[in-house]
């Protein structure tokens, strides 16, 4: 895979810059940054499936939608992940987009996983989303 993400400087919470060859890979490595601003994802097992399937008015909300769900799968479930897959990003009426993924992980274990700071939120602040020389890039900004 091409895509990634870096962290970027931020005064109080996490800023993470995200890419991808697709708009796909695009928010699968923007939920595998979202818990690594939580956990070492290194050390996370893919043990158990969750299946999301959100929609948003745009790119952004989309992008929001879809972290803010798996952030509350975590906050419900105890469960932190380290492997996700999009399998498709449609357009629907009235140009909503729709995601259809999946996030694999494990309960969290305090003496298992490397566990660094909380995500409180997804935020829309500075929050960017554009292709650019063929490839898809994000920045974001997670409330810690």
């Amino acid at each position: 895979m091409a895509g990634g993400f870096r962290f970027l400087e931020h005064t109080a919470d996490a800023y993470v810059e995200v890419w991808g060859e697709t708009l796909e890979e695009l928010f699968e490595y923007a939920a595998i940054s979202m818990f690594e601003v939580m956990v070492d994802t290194r050390s996370v097992e893919p043990k158990y499936g969750y299946d999301v399937k959100v929609s948003g008015m745009d790119l952004e909300n989309l992008m929001y939608k879809w972290l803010e769900e798996w952030l509350i799968i975590h906050s419900i479930e105890n469960v932190v992940f380290s492997k996700f897959k999009v399998f498709n990003i449609v357009k629907g009426e009235e140009n909503t987009l729709t995601i259809l993924g999946k996030g694999w992980g494990e309960p969290l274990d305090y003496d298992r996983h490397d566990v660094k700071t909380e995500v409180k939120a997804v935020t829309y602040s500075n929050m960017m989303i554009r292709k650019m020389d063929g490839k898809w890039l994000a920045r974001i900004v997670f409330d810690i």
